[in-house]
């Protein structure tokens, strides 16, 4: 299942998601991800889940994440829930294009029963539709 964190730019998702992966480290009986373009959000998070910082990875397109994700869960069976902040410091593409990635996502969290937790920076009052079904 995805939960998309929707909202404008310094409305507070960030913490939102920090927090709620600090609470559910100790909650799920597998792995835990946080994913972030830069390492800030490291000293934060609690030492028990995985932190990783994807400016290291130069991940420019969805494809780039999305084949990023698998090579992540292929890696760790062990993946219980993935948190991602800001999908789009992440990744360059724009939001209509990013439908795919987000239907490419729901596939992988069905298959593996992995939960995804994203942040989507939206601007406008209205999400896109493609968002509307995730929205937390």
């Amino acid at each position: 299942m995805i939960h998309v964190f929707c909202g404008r730019k310094g409305s507070g998702k960030t913490k939102a998601l920090i927090k709620l992966a600090n609470e559910k480290v100790d909650n799920v009986k597998g792995n835990v991800v946080y994913i972030d373009n830069d390492t800030k959000a490291a000293l934060v998070l609690n030492g028990k889940m995985r932190f990783v910082a994807t400016n290291e990875f130069n991940l420019k397109s969805h494809n780039d994440f999305y084949g990023f994700l698998c090579g992540m869960l292929s890696r760790d069976y062990d993946i219980d829930t993935i948190f991602v902040d800001g999908v789009f410091n992440i990744v360059e593409d724009k939001l209509e294009p990013t439908a795919q990635l987000f239907s490419k996502i729901d596939s992988l969290a069905k298959k593996y029963n992995v939960e995804f937790y994203v942040n989507v920076s939206c601007e406008g009052l209205n999400p896109p539709d493609f968002l509307k079904d995730y929205i937390a």
